[in-house]
């Protein structure tokens, strides 16, 4: 796999070599070919929010949001699309700022967030989605058990980016998350405060 990380967000404490490390890993566990390439670019929130209204037509900064190259590959990658071969698989764009926030109020550390993030990222370009209650389940059902293989095959590795969180939104539920953005999008519009 051939990540690269390119981080126009003025964010200096994001471990860029972790990101590189669960994107990495969530393909291998997708059977992602291994010539692959993906890009995460890390943005600060005027520009996440730019973003998100071109794309989405959805007002304000978001988490995570996904560009496939699904034109490159049959199936958009997903492995049950056939034996894809090495193509560029897409762009995660993450806004540290946000996830920041998200994080807290999930109850864990950015890092963490931001690891899930990528996960969810990763399952997007691979043509996952979670507009279907039954897709939703799916998804974010994947997510987690490659979220929480990836700190497991840290341990084995001796390899340590954050501690594994334990806590009730660590390892979320589409309900958990659907929670956590009313609750994002409540502090925005008090203005910051929850």
């Amino acid at each position: 796999m051939s990540i690269e990380v390119l981080n126009e967000s003025g964010e200096a404490e994001v471990n860029e070599q972790m990101l590189i490390d669960i994107a990495s890993y969530a393909m291998r566990a997708m059977d992602v070919h291994p010539d692959t390439e993906a890009t995460i670019t890390l943005v600060d929130e005027p520009t996440m929010a730019d973003l998100h209204v071109r794309w989405m037509d959805l007002e304000g900064p978001t988490d995570v949001m996904s560009f496939p190259m699904d034109e490159l590959t049959p199936g958009g990658g997903r492995p049950d699309a056939g034996m894809p071969g090495p193509a560029m698989l897409g762009d995660i764009i993450l806004c540290p700022a946000y996830d920041r926030k998200q994080a807290e109020m999930a109850g864990h550390d950015l890092a963490h967030e931001m690891a899930l993030l990528t996960v969810h990222g990763v399952l997007h370009l691979l043509g996952y989605d979670h507009i279907e209650a039954k897709d939703e389940r799916e998804m974010f059902a994947l997510q987690n058990e490659i979220l929480a293989d990836w700190y497991d095959d840290l341990a084995h590795r001796g390899v340590a980016y954050q501690p594994k969180p334990s806590g009730a939104h660590a390892f979320p539920s589409a309900a958990d998350r659907d929670e956590l953005d009313k609750r994002m999008k409540q502090a925005d519009n008090d203005g910051g405060a929850e």
